[in-house]
């Protein structure tokens, strides 16, 4: 049985690549040192490794013993905010762990599958054009944007360097079943608990800022592509469309009035990604909605809400794909 890493599995996207890989026939090992994610998330027929990326020695020591055909890089410091008050820890998680990744995939010769951010790689300046096609020059307005453009560096380095094969994908704002809703990131996942409890949904800023917002079971869909399709890419996952966040709130028929907070530092106005290259070079292209994936989000976190002590349903279990 071909053998797989996620890192970072024990989380959102993680832990839904993983059931999505395990349905596809794969023995998938997960590596998490649950800071964020929840060892609930984690699918049972997965092998779960307690391990910290940073923890070279050990991770490499995994790598060689599974000797995985293809690495799903996910883990990461994620968290914008945490990443301007300690930008050390953010280059520590975000760089070097993602150095140890790619030594330990070339000392097996495993394919590296990169997931990188959209909005917070390219930033907010004149002239940037809206959806941004990759070529766009990387403007990051955060520690959080500038360590992955520096994990994407890396990246394309081992590829020159070595031949790794590698594919770098850039996410717009993924929404979906499983999603943190106690967390920093995550509006909708947020919002929908907010609704939930009968509290207001809180907006930073004055709710027009946009993002582009992509359900995750189809960004499952595009790192499942990358197994096979491109090789030394960069692209973008996401619909090319801009959703403000007052648009996001009549999706979910909000039916509070929210309240508003003053926006916060090394946070975009506006941000959509172009996804031509992601259609022509992995055949990959959104099905999800907006509309229907908020629905589907929305159920997941009522089941959580009604009982906290269930696993999480992720899109394997809500949508049997």
């Amino acid at each position: 049985m071909d053998a797989v890493v996620v890192t970072g599995g024990a989380g959102f996207i993680g832990s839904n690549l993983a059931d999505a890989l395990l349905a596809d026939g794969r023995e998938v090992h997960i590596v998490d040192n649950l800071t964020t994610g929840r060892l609930e998330k984690v699918p049972q027929t997965a092998t779960f490794h307690e391990l910290d990326i940073r923890e070279a020695h050990a991770l490499g020591t995994l790598i060689d013993a599974v000797a995985p055909s293809t690495i799903f890089h996910l883990a990461a410091q994620a968290d914008v905010r945490k990443a301007i008050e300690h930008p050390e820890f953010d280059a520590d998680v975000n760089i070097i762990g993602t150095i140890n990744v790619l030594e330990a995939a070339r000392r097996v010769n495993a394919r590296v599958v990169f997931s990188s951010t959209g909005g917070a790689a390219y930033g907010e300046y004149d002239g940037l054009t809206i959806p941004t096609p990759e070529w766009s020059e990387a403007r990051p307005m955060s520690h959080y944007g500038m360590s992955k453009m520096a994990g994407e560096g890396y990246c394309r380095l081992y590829h020159r360097l070595y031949g790794l094969e590698v594919v770098v994908l850039r996410l717009g704002n993924v929404y979906g079943p499983r999603q943190d809703p106690h967390g920093e990131a995550g509006v909708v996942s947020i919002f929908c608990q907010r609704i939930l409890d009968g509290v207001p949904p809180r907006i930073f800023g004055d709710g027009t800022q946009t993002r582009d917002y992509v359900f995750v079971g189809d960004v499952v869909r595009a790192f499942l592509a990358a197994q096979s399709a491109g090789n030394g890419e960069t692209l973008n996952i996401g619909w090319s469309q801009e959703i403000s966040v007052l648009d996001l709130l009549e999706g979910l028929d909000c039916q509070i009035a929210p309240d508003f907070a003053p926006g916060r530092a090394g946070e975009l106005q506006r941000s959509a990604l172009a996804n031509d290259r992601a259609r022509q070079i992995l055949g990959w292209e959104p099905t999800m909605a907006l509309a229907d994936g908020l629905r589907i989000t929305r159920d997941a976190i009522a089941i959580t809400h009604r009982d906290p002590n269930a696993r999480p349903p992720g899109v394997v279990d809500m949508l049997g794909v």
